[in-house]
């Protein structure tokens, strides 16, 4: 799944076909990626202060809430401890996303159930390749030697962690060492 298919399959679940609103929010998530980022899930909700639908998009470091072609707010999601659905008759599935940046609502979520999982599941991966590096080359155990593959996909993480702002440059440093030995 590319950004494109992320964003048009989330405005689709909004009911928003305007191609304009698709391309500034395309635009807007383009400019802001991180080199590694991915794109992982999206579904469509509201946020308690907009009365339509925008678009929620999870990537491998942040969550995201795209609305009407404003700048989104990201979550980084080595942040994230915590995501909740709760069911009303008048807000529906309502999302709650809590991090140590604060608590994001998000109202009338469609398949908030899933969504939430997936949250969770990115949050626990972000926050433990967080502690590894943060742990040092000593906390680590050895580890079999990865696959080019791997390893690609491990020093990709890290420096989408050190791009954020989650690891400095020495914790980077330290952990780039380790990885490749």
């Amino acid at each position: 799944m590319d950004w494109t298919d992320l964003i048009d399959a989330a405005f689709d679940v909004a009911g928003n076909s305007s191609s304009d609103t698709r391309a500034t929010a395309l635009r807007t998530v383009e400019a802001s990626v991180a080199p590694d980022e991915k794109p992982v899930a999206s579904t469509a909700g509201r946020h308690p202060d907009h009365f339509r639908k925008g678009v929620l998009v999870l990537t491998t470091h942040r969550l995201l809430f795209l609305k009407d072609g404003k700048p989104p707010v990201p979550v980084p999601l080595s942040a994230v401890t915590d995501a909740t659905v709760t069911r009303t008759r008048i807000n529906g599935e309502v999302l709650l996303v809590v991090a140590l940046t604060g608590s994001h609502r998000f109202e009338d979520v469609v398949k908030a159930e899933v969504f939430a999982e997936q949250v969770r599941a990115a949050a626990r991966l972000a926050r433990n390749a967080v502690q590894q590096v943060q742990a040092g080359p000593a906390a680590a155990p050895a580890a079999p030697a990865a696959s080019g593959a791997e390893l690609l996909d491990q020093l990709e993480r890290l420096a989408a962690l050190h791009a954020s702002g989650a690891l400095t440059a020495d914790e980077f440093s330290r952990a780039k060492q380790r990885l490749i030995g």
